[in-house]
């Protein structure tokens, strides 16, 4: 999987993919993760990336002219290896809420482009001819793009064939079938008077997938009803 993200600030997210298992994945060549500092396709003698708003009002905005080289520089360095761009995704507060079937959806791509906003956004010509997915990662405002791109890609990422040590680790995660996680202990078995569930330790395996589906329930019940159809669940 190829993935490209662009931004105006690149030392936010060079330092974070060179970590844990994006580096792991990376090592294995499962992904190709290349970052593009738009001033790299600016023009003029300060390679301005910004400027003031039209109509007036606080805040930059990133200008149209080296998105576009940038995108079409990729687009056109895929075309010569014969692939292409599968998504060109904004990071935008008024975006699509990422949710782990979003992710689910993205992993299965070959090439997304992340495009990390900053200021107050990009010129909203981008949006209508380069962009072809909006999506955040809350209902907040944070200073760039850049973070909740690598949210995405981590997300993604995990996902893959191959990327963690365990393949059936990922297909545990809260959310992954509609409910949190169930509660996970490690050893020791008894820590200052807490002990681990016996069923844990019974060697059931039919008992520990009932007692950890009755947990999902119940966590998700006291933590999240909103995502039980209707809003709760008889779990008795």
């Amino acid at each position: 999987m190829r993935i490209d993200i662009l931004t105006a600030l690149p030392g936010i997210v060079t330092g974070p993919l060179e970590q844990s298992i994006l580096k792991r994945a990376a090592r294995k060549e499962l992904i190709d993760i290349r970052v593009h500092d738009l001033r790299t396709y600016a023009s003029g003698k300060h390679r301005k990336v910004d400027d003031y708003p039209y109509g007036g009002g606080a805040g930059m905005v990133l200008k149209p002219e080296p998105i576009f080289h940038c995108v079409e520089s990729i687009r056109e360095e895929s075309k010569k290896s014969g692939s292409r761009i599968d998504e060109v995704v904004y990071l935008t507060p008024d975006g699509q809420v990422l949710t782990q079937g979003v992710a689910t959806e993205l992993s299965l791509l070959n090439h997304v482009v992340l495009l990390a906003g900053h200021y107050k956004g990009v010129d909203q010509r981008v949006r209508d001819v380069l962009v072809t997915r909006e999506i955040s990662i809350g209902d907040y405002v944070l200073s760039g793009g850049e973070l909740p791109a690598l949210v995405v890609v981590d997300a993604m990422v995990r996902l893959l064939p191959g990327v963690l040590g365990n393949a059936e680790s990922s297909f545990s995660d809260s959310f992954q079938n509609g409910l949190l996680d169930a509660p996970n202990y490690t050893r020791p078995a008894t820590f200052r008077g807490m002990d681990v569930p016996d069923v844990l330790r019974s060697g059931d395996h039919e008992r520990v997938a009932e007692w950890r589906e009755e947990q999902q329930l119940k966590q998700t019940q006291i933590r999240r009803p909103d995502l039980l159809e209707g809003g709760s669940v008889d779990v008795d």
